[in-house]
């Protein structure tokens, strides 16, 4: 599919077609679940959620890794594969490269979660750590193709990647008939080039929505002004959709089958991997997690009134540690989570008397341990830090008062106020 011209002649639906029979046999047809939660959150009139976090190696990535390398020639797969990648292509292209007998190495920025590598490694690929962000890992990646002769399989801006991220599109409307808008992440926009693309050749009717990090936003400027804009930085918790930029293939498809871009706030995304484990009891990583704090935000423009609305949840490769960490501040953002700091007598005794005053008030503890003392803090008590999170603001509000009662318990600082 080296072809130049518009974008239906760049990608079609018939390469998604065939795209999808050639990789049946080798990917899981991802649940879609419906979420009256998510719907009364966001206003729309239903919400289907695209579970692409449980396709195999955890991501979308398998589908268009392994459409494009089934189809290299002999000698491509005899020089080995290389490629760059935040994380999921990497595991994409490593679980492709181990069904087709294929050697696979993977250029990952420094940025990368552990988990990410350690599951490409499983799949019998080398990992180079390279480079402090993306764009780096991706130039010496090329350099190094070419020193080689490797096969070099780009992690977005190719026609049978497109082809093969599409393929969630037909799945997507068989699972969930005629939505009105389908909400997916852009990184390098190989994704939603795919999607769009079924979703625009079925219904041209059908609103196909961009999301991206507030800082990693290079999609709508582009599209906007005509050509690629690139950033000269990026910065968001979203490693999986922290490019830089587009290329020329996502570019000139994305311009004929995305209808807008909208931007979403790292707090915003935290709160919705947080809801995401809630209530749909599902574990998605930032960049998964994306389209959903774009429907769920008071911030964006989105008008989802009465819609039906299908979310691509498009990854759940997340360390459990970074896990934590967004949903306590998913919480935090949600008025559910507290962090106070105490004045203790008679430690360690009294810790035991907080803990079972946390948890006897419906709350559950999160954290409890000593503090670093400061100039302020009266030499005959302990420090202490305590974190919990509760139902809302005024449960939370009554259980710090109930610490505050206790005998030998001051709370000193609260994140509360």
């Amino acid at each position: 599919m080296n072809r130049e011209g518009s974008a239906e002649e760049l990608v079609s639906l018939e390469d998604v077609e065939d795209a999808r029979e050639r990789i049946d046999d080798i990917v899981h047809r991802t649940p879609l679940d419906t979420s009256r939660t998510f719907a009364e959150l966001s206003g729309a009139a239903s919400v289907g959620l695209k579970l692409e976090n449980v396709q195999r190696t955890g991501s979308f990535k398998i589908r268009g890794a392994y459409n494009k390398m089934s189809q290299l020639s002999a000698a491509e797969r005899e020089a080995g594969v290389i490629s760059s990648s935040a994380g999921n292509h990497a595991q994409g292209v490593a679980l492709a490269g181990q069904l087709l007998d294929i050697d696979t190495t993977i250029v990952v920025p420094a940025v990368t979660p552990a988990a990410k590598i350690e599951a490409t490694r499983g799949y019998g690929a080398e990992v180079i750590v390279e480079g402090d962000i993306y764009e780096r890992s991706y130039a010496y990646a090329l350099e190094r193709a070419d020193e080689t002769g490797e096969t070099f399989v780009h992690p977005f801006d190719d026609e049978a990647i497109v082809a093969g991220q599409g393929t969630i599109g037909p799945e997507l409307l068989e699972q969930y008939p005629d939505p009105d808008t389908v909400l997916v992440a852009i990184g390098g926009g190989g994704l939603i080039s795919g999607i769009g693309t079924v979703l625009k050749a079925r219904d041209p009717e059908i609103r196909v929505i961009g999301v991206q990090p507030e800082g990693a936003a290079h999609a709508k400027p582009s599209l906007e002004g005509g050509e690629i804009r690139e950033l000269e930085a990026v910065d968001t918790v979203a490693e999986g959709i922290a490019d830089t930029r587009m290329l020329e293939t996502t570019f000139e498809i994305a311009r004929e089958v995305v209808d807008d871009v909208v931007t979403v706030s790292d707090t915003e995304i935290a709160t919705a991997v947080t809801l995401l484990a809630e209530r749909a009891k599902t574990v998605a990583e930032s960049a998964g997690a994306a389209p959903l704090a774009a429907a769920l935000s008071d911030e964006t423009d989105l008008d989802l009134e009465g819609d039906r609305v299908g979310i691509v949840i498009s990854g759940g490769n997340v360390d459990l540690t970074e896990h934590a960490e967004l949903t306590r501040t998913g919480l935090h953002e949600l008025e559910r989570y507290v962090e106070a700091r105490l004045a203790v007598a008679g430690w360690p005794t009294t810790v035991g008397d907080v803990a079972e005053t946390v948890e006897s008030a419906g709350a559950e503890l999160d954290a409890l341990e000593r503090a670093r003392r400061t100039p302020v803090d009266e030499p005959n008590r302990v420090p202490v830090t305590v974190g919990f999170a509760g139902s809302g603001p005024d449960h939370l509000a009554g259980v710090l008062e109930l610490l505050d009662g206790l005998e030998g318990v001051s709370v000193l600082e609260r994140s509360l106020d």
